[in-house]
């Protein structure tokens, strides 16, 4: 494993969008001593299935999985994310969005926000932007127990569980529990403006993604409703 090493990890079905992407990446400041690379994944069978492939080919310790509409707008975001992790080795994922709280009907977002972004006008069941809590913690980052899959962060490699997500949904709420249960922290870092955009457009189809709500809920009834501090001491 590269300890100075990042990796963008990107699904792709659109090359005018990843073109775009990695623009805002190749103008990001790069921590002194630190290397980047940038892995594409292209016609995935699913998210999970991608992320795990990109994964097993990169040597980088921090790998940024993020999707092909993301921009990022905070040159200092390296830097930023290298502060974070180097502040507590139990952090072992960031999110530019997340909640404190499992939602008690599987949905993240009808829980409580933190963090921020700019998007587009938000499309069901996205919430409005005007209900995003706008972090402003002293200690630079909020603990919490799900982030949002446009950009997940690691410091550690934990398969993606791509034999039960066949498609492109819930990836990340299974992945932010993944990490709760090997013992890591998920945090969402104070941006006093959206470090990223999403340019995600309408959410066309949430058959699939109600499919896995359903499994999701059946298999972990028992943290539905709860805070991330109830999930760490009980375990998932």
């Amino acid at each position: 494993m590269n300890n100075h090493k990042f990796c963008f990890i990107i699904c792709t079905n659109n090359q005018l969008l990843l073109d775009e992407a990695v623009l805002y990446i190749d103008s990001l400041i790069v921590p002194e001593g630190y290397t980047v690379q940038l892995l594409t994944v292209k016609d995935a069978a699913s998210m999970a299935s991608g992320y795990n492939e990109a994964m097993a080919a990169s040597d980088a310790k921090y790998k940024i999985y993020m999707h092909q509409d993301v921009f990022i707008l905070h040159k200092n975001f390296l830097v930023d994310l290298l502060s974070i992790f180097h502040s507590d080795p139990q952090i072992g994922m960031i999110g530019m969005v997340g909640y404190e709280r499992v939602s008690d009907d599987g949905l993240m977002w009808h829980s409580k926000r933190c963090g921020t972004l700019y998007q587009a006008k938000p499309t069901p069941p996205y919430p409005s932007l005007s209900q995003y809590t706008y972090s402003l913690y002293d200690d630079g980052y909020t603990y919490v127990a799900q982030i949002d899959g446009f950009m997940m962060v690691t410091a550690y490699d934990y398969l993606w569980n791509a034999d039960l997500l066949k498609h492109w949904d819930f990836y990340d709420v299974y992945q932010s529990l993944s990490f709760l249960s090997h013992g890591y922290k998920i945090v969402v870092p104070v941006q006093s403006h959206p470090w990223c955009l999403h340019d995600d457009g309408i959410i066309a189809d949430l058959t699939n993604y109600n499919y896995y709500r359903q499994i999701f809920m059946n298999t972990h009834r028992h943290i539905l409703g709860k805070h991330y501090t109830e999930i760490i001491q009980n375990g998932t």
